[in-house]
């Protein structure tokens, strides 16, 4: 065979993706296709916002089931940001009980006052026994892993309520220890 064939065979060969579509890396298809690294930041990151949602509709249920909370919570009709690692989730309060969790950002929903954290902050607070600073949401704010904005007012005139509605998530968690 002559090597001017044998070279446009090997010239021919084509790159795996060159015929493929564009694809958007922020689909299942496009994270599969992207570098196994960055495929894994980005599921990561996804998990994690998911587990964050699943524990504040737990919250959301276990509310429903503490009646003394309830009571706490009777006067209290807001809405409160809570923002993790610049992710913003909105929890809707109609006297005492949870109405929805959004997922923000938006720029149209008004908010009373703002718990911002990271999640390793977080993750340490809903602990069974979390160590000191992060045991309390002034104690976040104290060690400067949260920053508390908004009517500050409001968040002291309910303070029991936020406070322990934030702390059921570590509830099941008790129990299991």
């Amino acid at each position: 065979m002559p090597e001017a064939v044998s070279g446009d065979t090997a010239d021919r060969r084509v790159h795996p993706r060159a015929h493929c579509p564009q694809v958007s890396p922020d689909t299942r298809a496009g994270m599969a296709a992207a570098h196994p690294a960055v495929a894994t930041l980005s599921q990561l990151m996804r998990l994690r916002e998911v587990q964050v949602i699943e524990m504040f509709k737990h919250i959301q249920a276990s509310l429903e089931a503490a009646p003394h909370l309830l009571r706490l919570g009777r006067l209290f009709s807001e809405t409160v940001l809570i923002e993790i690692d610049g992710r913003e989730y909105y929890l809707a309060f109609d006297k005492g009980h949870i109405l929805s969790v959004t997922e923000g950002p938006s720029r149209k929903t008004p908010w009373r006052f703002a718990l911002r954290t990271d999640a390793e902050a977080l993750e340490k607070f809903w602990q069974a026994r979390p160590e000191p600073g992060f045991h309390d949401i002034f104690g976040l704010v104290k060690t400067g892993r949260g920053r508390i904005d908004g009517d500050v007012l409001s968040l002291v005139k309910n303070l029991r309520f936020f406070k322990e509605v934030l702390s059921l998530a570590r509830a099941e968690e008790e129990l299991a220890a």
